[in-house]
């Protein structure tokens, strides 16, 4: 990794968002998914509390805004009181799931307005969807999540990873806006995690979209701190046994901070969270939008055009 002796000046320091990997299973078993996960993998090392007193010490620090991730993050036993909890606490909340499986109190939190959703979807067709899943019937449950999402008001961010040639992704797209989503995006996936492997390489920071670390930071499921949760192969350090506020002001930090290329582009705050590609990216690289996912496109393109 290339390092610099401390993060551009440019780069927001307070961690205005907070990406919280709050467990790494998931009912799913997404062979391009970033983050590994699946349904033998566990909540990881951090407690409840230990989560609890990581949005605290957000919030002294000036965070605004967390969201939740995984894995899927439902299925933590704890996630309804975490939610509960940052919500107690002033921030505003997004979950991101794959709405496999919303259990009616769920639901009633979604329901809060200083709540948002965000999910992943492939194809308007179940059988693509489901084969990109690993998990029969996925298709069906996942869209109907949604659909129930927009019935009940509930703003939800639909991002349609484009994996393969001759995916269904624009009819995917067209059906998402023909049932209500409120924001609908396209993005081709990116060479991180299992998708990594798959494409024969290792992640760099050719593959982030240039603005992880600048008023954000993610926390995986043992405490690890990264710059986003796409550049979690670029750990920073560990709360369990210290502070945020220890890792963000660290000489390592500002280096790995300072060894991700910049985008240039205008109008994205890290409260919107685009993970769209940095200039010069690699062409395996774009949105997985589990972050908010806003219209910021790649500086080189002239506008916010699916790029597959």
């Amino acid at each position: 990794m290339t390092t610099a002796p401390e993060a551009p000046s440019a780069v927001e320091t307070t961690p205005k968002h907070l990406e919280l990997e709050i467990t790494g299973r998931c009912q799913l078993a997404c062979s391009h998914c970033y983050a590994e996960s699946g349904p033998t993998q566990g909540h990881g090392s951090m407690t409840p509390d230990d989560w609890k007193a990581l949005m605290d010490e957000g919030v002294r620090l000036g965070t605004r805004s967390v969201q939740f991730i995984g894995g899927e993050p439902t299925v933590h036993p704890a996630f309804a009181e975490l939610v509960q909890h940052a919500l107690e606490s002033g921030l505003s909340v997004r979950v991101y799931s794959n709405l496999y499986r919303v259990r009616a109190e769920h639901w009633d939190l979604f329901s809060d307005p200083r709540v948002t959703l965000a999910t992943s979807y492939y194809s308007d067709q179940a059988d693509e969807h489901d084969a990109i899943t690993g998990r029969p019937g996925s298709h069906t449950r996942t869209r109907a999540a949604i659909v129930e999402a927009v019935r009940r008001g509930i703003p939800v961010k639909v991002g349609i990873i484009h994996l393969r040639d001759g995916q269904r992704t624009e009819e995917a797209r067209v059906e998402m806006l023909t049932v209500g989503a409120n924001r609908v995006q396209i993005d081709n996936v990116r060479a991180i995690g299992n998708a990594a492997a798959g494409a024969g390489g290792l992640p760099s920071t050719s593959s982030l979209c240039g603005q992880c670390g600048d008023g954000k930071a993610a926390v995986l499921p043992d405490g690890t701190v990264a710059p986003c949760v796409m550049g979690r192969f670029l750990p920073a350090g560990n709360v369990k046994g210290g502070t945020l506020d220890d890792v963000l002001s660290s000489e390592k930090w500002a280096q790995i901070v300072g060894s991700i290329p910049r985008s240039t582009r205008k109008g994205c705050t890290p409260d919107e969270d685009s993970c769209m590609p940095s200039p010069g990216a690699s062409p395996v690289t774009a949105c997985n939008p589990n972050q908010d996912g806003s219209d910021c496109s790649p500086a080189e393109t002239p506008a916010c055009a699916p790029k597959y």
